[in-house]
């Protein structure tokens, strides 16, 4: 039975597309995040990038440290100052209890995959808990994907 297309009602903001080559994804959770006006504002523009940050619990809750969002220039007065701020994410404790016990196992950690709208206007983000891959992980599955581009483009030009 096909499988049901996923439904992508969602405007993508920023997008991590090196985590699912430096990680092997295990799990993933939309989070909210806690902005400020401008940053919103920002975001809508499309000013950001979530390519060099990571996600942590501490203290009880869960925190995007380094992702960037661009200062809002019509907001100067009561703008964001800060580009590179630590942001809360807002998820449920079962989640979050689950995200700690995963990162306490040896060579896990949280990383952010996107960063989007949903159809409702709210800012949300993807994250993934992960275990970084070493180099013959990322060799073998680069491997994989040129051998599935190879059988794809066979299929095609004999059918």
């Amino acid at each position: 039975m096909a499988k049901k297309p996923e439904k992508t009602n969602y405007k993508v903001v920023a997008e991590n597309r090196r985590a699912r080559y430096d990680y092997a994804i295990e799990d993933d959770i939309e989070c909210g995040i806690v902005l400020m006006g401008s940053e919103v504002k920002s975001l809508r523009v499309g000013q950001s990038n979530i390519a060099e940050s990571y996600a942590s619990v501490e203290d009880g809750e869960l925190w995007l440290t380094n992702a960037y969002i661009a200062r809002y220039e019509p907001a100067k007065t009561w703008g964001h100052n800060e580009e590179r701020r630590r942001r809360k994410l807002l998820v449920k404790n079962k989640e979050l209890v689950r995200m700690w016990n995963a990162t306490q196992r040896e060579g896990m950690t949280i990383v952010p995959l996107v960063l989007y709208f949903n159809d409702r206007g709210k800012v949300k983000i993807k994250v993934a808990i992960a275990k970084g891959k070493k180099l013959h992980d990322k060799r073998a599955s680069e491997a994989q994907r040129d051998w599935g581009r190879q059988k794809q483009r066979l299929l095609r030009d004999h059918s």
